[in-house]
C-alpha cells in the first residue's frame, strides 16, 4: 500500500512538470507579430522644373507654385506664384493668406509679368481699379483654375491681425480682348480698367 502511494506521487509530480513544460514551451515558441503598416500619405504631385525656377526668378527661393499651364486659355503657358503666410489664421473668408503674388507668362522661354499683387494690385498697364488706397500687408487669396475661363483670382485685403472680412473680395481675371488681368466689377461680369495713380483705380470703373 505504502510503495502504490508513493508510485502515485511520482507520477503526479511527473505530470505536473510536463504540463507546465508544455506551457512554457507554447508561450516561449510563439513568434512575436509585427507591426500594422502604417497608412502612407500620398505623396503631392512634383511641380515641373521650369515652373519652380520661374517661381524662384520671380519672388524668391521661398515662393510657391499655386498654379501652372494654360492659365489664360490662350495657348500660352502661365503660372501663379506667391509668398504663402505659413499659418493661415483662422478667418471667415476662405483662402489663403499671401503677402506677395505673381502672375507670369512665358514667351519666348522668358517668364515675363502680367499681374503683381505686394501692398497694392498691379498689371503692366498700372494699378487694377478697386485696389485699396492704403497699402495691404496681406492678402486672402482665392483661386481656382476654370475650364472655360480660365483662372480665377478673388483677393480679400487682411488688416494685421484681424481674422475678420475687412473688404469685399477684387475679382481677377484675364481679359482676351485687352490681353491682360483686369479686375472686375461687383457683379463680377464687367472688366474694369486700370489707372495711373491710386486715386483714379478706386474710382474708375469701366
Amino acid at each position: 500500500m505504502r510503495l502504490m502511494m508513493e508510485r502515485m506521487c511520482m507520477l503526479r509530480s511527473l505530470l505536473l512538470v510536463s504540463v507546465l513544460a508544455l506551457v512554457l514551451g507554447g508561450c516561449s515558441s510563439e513568434a512575436p507579430r509585427p507591426p500594422e503598416p502604417s497608412a502612407k500619405t500620398p505623396a503631392e504631385p512634383a511641380i515641373p522644373e521650369e515652373y519652380q525656377e520661374a517661381a524662384t526668378a520671380l519672388l524668391g527661393s521661398d515662393a510657391k507654385v499655386l498654379l501652372y499651364g494654360d492659365l489664360a486659355k490662350n495657348g500660352t503657358k502661365q503660372v501663379l506664384v506667391a509668398d504663402v503666410v505659413p499659418n493661415t489664421p483662422k478667418s471667415t473668408v476662405a483662402g489663403t493668406v499671401v503677402t506677395r503674388a505673381v502672375v507670369a507668362q512665358n514667351d519666348e522661354g522668358k517668364w515675363k509679368e502680367l499681374l503683381r499683387v505686394d501692398e497694392y494690385l498691379k498689371n503692366g498697364s498700372g494699378y487694377l481699379a478697386l485696389t485699396p488706397l492704403n497699402p495691404v500687408t496681406g492678402w486672402k487669396l482665392q483661386y481656382e483654375n476654370g475650364a472655360n475661363q480660365g483662372m480665377y483670382l478673388y483677393f480679400t485685403p487682411v488688416a494685421a491681425g484681424a481674422s475678420e472680412r475687412t473688404a469685399l473680395p477684387i475679382a481677377v481675371r484675364w481679359n482676351p480682348e485687352k490681353k491682360r488681368y483686369q479686375s472686375m466689377d461687383m457683379s463680377y461680369q464687367k472688366f474694369l480698367g486700370e489707372a495711373a495713380t491710386l486715386e483714379n483705380a478706386r474710382s474708375r470703373l469701366r
